[in-house]
């Protein structure tokens, strides 16, 4: 589904504070499987995950998607297949303070141009799933952590993406939100989702949904 072809990833190249922050990647992402990218603060999962989601470009290498290669498409073009493919799960959850969660949840899809009406009744939908109907129109800022991851999720689900990306999605749930977490994305998998989390949280890495680990440490690959 996704390849990455001797992927390199340097940040400020050519400068004095020049950092290679991914060396050598070569990894290819089975479809409806649930991958974890683990390593150490600074092992490059984030980064890696940036460019597997088509959020960052690589120095080097190549990036096929679906069978075409996506490297070096112009900027317009990256953005709309990145809208329609990924659905991404921040760690900081990057709700948008001061509107409801409804309109959070439409945000992503509005540059799709649908029909106002028709996103609304979906995004109640995905709100209705999660058990969030009852709070559509709550500021976000007044939520429970867990009800932000739920809006978070939902959000990432509008435009109905093969893939979801999260990163350290447990990072700041206690051990029950990052259990509700897991079941949730345990679900997305069974409906034919693909999952991408970049963790070191064993809960994550351990959990019975994972198909595959990919560890990390200096910017490599080293398992498997």
């Amino acid at each position: 589904m996704i390849e990455l072809l001797n992927i390199h990833k340097t940040f400020n190249q050519g400068k004095t504070n020049e950092y290679v922050a991914l060396r050598e990647i070569s990894l290819a992402i089975a479809s409806r499987q649930a991958t974890v990218l683990k390593g150490p603060s600074g092992s490059g999962k984030t980064t890696l995950l940036g460019i597997l989601g088509g959020m960052a470009r690589p120095t080097a290498g190549r990036i096929v998607l679906f069978e075409r290669e996506i490297t070096s498409l112009p900027e317009r073009f990256l953005t709309d297949i990145r809208r329609r493919t990924f659905g991404f799960i921040f760690q900081q959850f990057n709700l948008v303070r001061g509107i409801g969660v409804l309109e959070n949840v439409m945000l992503p899809a509005y540059p799709c141009g649908e029909r106002h009406a028709i996103l609304r009744e979906r995004a109640m939908a995905l709100l209705e799933l999660f058990g969030l109907a009852g709070r559509a129109a709550t500021r976000v800022e007044w939520l429970s952590g867990g009800e932000m991851q739920r809006v978070a999720i939902a959000r990432a689900l509008i435009n109905n993406p093969a893939v979801i990306i999260a990163d350290e999605p447990t990072a700041h749930l206690d051990t029950r939100l990052s259990g509700e977490f897991l079941e949730f994305m345990a679900r997305l998998k069974g409906e034919g989702k693909t999952i991408i989390m970049a963790s070191h949280d064993p809960l994550v890495y351990e959990a019975g949904l994972v198909d595959r680990v990919v560890e990390m440490r200096d910017g490599r690959i080293v398992y498997p």
